[in-house]
């Protein structure tokens, strides 16, 4: 017997049962971003892998270990998008979107990483994703922190996660003080891991973002960036900490908080959650103003962040799902062949006029208990029945599902205005 087929590891299904909690991030998402004022972008899953290894860095772990990768027939290398900020930068320069102009852009979608898979860490994993390109001020970096923090509040976990922000300074700074740091780390190379080790030669800021706890003692003895900022960058993340400290946002200033990627630089920021374990960073971004000119564009000013929704999901509360979900309103039961005829036009009628009515209606037969079963099953409010009886006289039934009151039976021609005048009493 044949091995049957399963998905890919780490790559995982999206069934039924869990796509409603999904829709609702994204729906809430999405209502967020134009309020705000983004508008959306939509990028290829593939990209050329130089765009990545350009954007993120060759000696990154995402470049050097994580990328799915492969020729293509025409011997290309293509790559499987790690990360949306690098093909939104890509999109933008390609048609023209940047050149004296400001760009709010939001996107969302699946990203893939070869690592191993574990509870908040996936192979296909799926971001939500904000940039904003050709504005310098601080004013920006804290709106796209406000906006998050508003997202948590309309999701109901704002008490579930921190916000912790940090300065990287200009790129000429952070190269000064990655010199500074290569110094002392080599001082006390004895004590780095193997990990660290190799990346005092690449990426030695990285070290600063060590989880090893036999580190640490050295790592926050560590020379901090904050004392060897510019003075623009530093001003820069004063004003910054002023806006939040206006709003009431609450935040840690974090100074071994320097985010995986090299085209950061100044504000850098994560909302970082101790519910979900080893994998406790829910959303994360920061300014990149140097990154569209390193992929042959034009200098151009440019934030942004991105989230993890698998993350997100993982922190929804199960009565704020149940009471968001957007169940059925009525579940339409028919009980002959000429109630099915007739039913299903009244249904397609319905809809018309009620374009907001979640309506299904039952197919493939049976009786008026097997029936019920599945509408109680759907959790629909309410259920229409046409039988014989409802058929001679040209009524409907209508049983509420989910309350004790009383059926009733009325003339089919009243049943529109009976069901405007539910929903009136519903949502009142």
């Amino acid at each position: 017997m044949s091995k049957s087929i399963q998905a890919i590891r780490g790559m995982n299904d999206i069934l039924p049962a869990d796509i409603k909690s999904w829709q609702l991030v994204e729906r809430v998402f999405q209502q967020l971003m134009d309020n705000y004022g983004y508008e959306e972008i939509r990028m290829p899953l593939l990209e050329m892998t130089s765009l990545f290894k350009r954007s993120i860095g060759e000696v990154t772990d995402i470049v050097e270990k994580e990328m799915y990768t492969f020729d293509d027939r025409n011997g290309d290398s293509l790559t499987l998008r790690p990360e949306g900020t690098a093909s939104c930068v890509r999109a933008a320069m390609q048609n023209g979107l940047l050149h004296n102009q400001v760009q709010k852009l939001w996107y969302a979608g699946p990203m893939f990483r070869h690592e191993r898979p574990q509870k908040g860490r996936y192979r296909q994993f799926h971001q939500l994703g904000v940039e904003v390109f050709g504005i310098a001020s601080p004013d920006i970096d804290a709106e796209l922190i406000l906006m998050t923090a508003r997202f948590w509040k309309l999701l109901e976990i704002q008490d579930k996660v921190e916000l912790e922000i940090n300065s990287l300074g200009s790129n000429q700074a952070r190269a000064a003080y990655r010199d500074i740091l290569v110094d002392y780390f080599k001082g006390h190379e004895d004590k780095l891991d193997e990990d660290s080790k190799r990346r005092l030669t690449s990426n030695p800021l990285r070290i600063l973002d060590s989880k090893n706890p036999d580190m640490r003692e050295i790592v926050e003895a560590a020379p901090k960036l904050a004392e060897h900022l510019d003075q623009e960058s530093e001003q820069h993340f004063k004003e910054l900490c002023l806006i939040l400290d206006e709003h009431g946002i609450k935040y840690r200033i974090n100074p071994c908080l320097v985010r995986g990627l090299d085209y950061y630089n100044r504000t850098v920021f994560e909302w970082v959650t101790d519910h979900l374990g080893a994998q406790g960073t829910v959303c994360a971004g920061g300014r990149y103003d140097g990154l569209v000119k390193q992929l042959g564009g034009r200098d151009t000013v440019a934030v942004g962040f991105a989230m993890g929704i698998e993350r997100l999901i993982s922190l929804l509360d199960g009565d704020f799902l149940a009471n968001s979900v957007q169940l059925p309103d009525a579940y339409f039961i028919m009980l002959s062949p000429e109630a099915q005829i007739h039913g299903r036009r009244l249904a397609e009628s319905l809809r018309d006029e009620l374009p907001a009515l979640r309506l299904h209606v039952h197919a493939g037969g049976g009786s008026l208990k097997s029936q019920m079963k599945r509408a109680d099953k759907s959790q629909a409010k309410l259920a229409l029945i046409l039988g014989e009886d409802e058929m001679a006289s040209s009524q409907i039934t209508i049983k509420q599902l989910r309350t004790g009151a009383e059926q009733v039976t009325i003339k089919q021609s009243e049943l529109l205005a009976w069901l405007q005048n539910y929903a009136n009493q519903t949502n009142s």
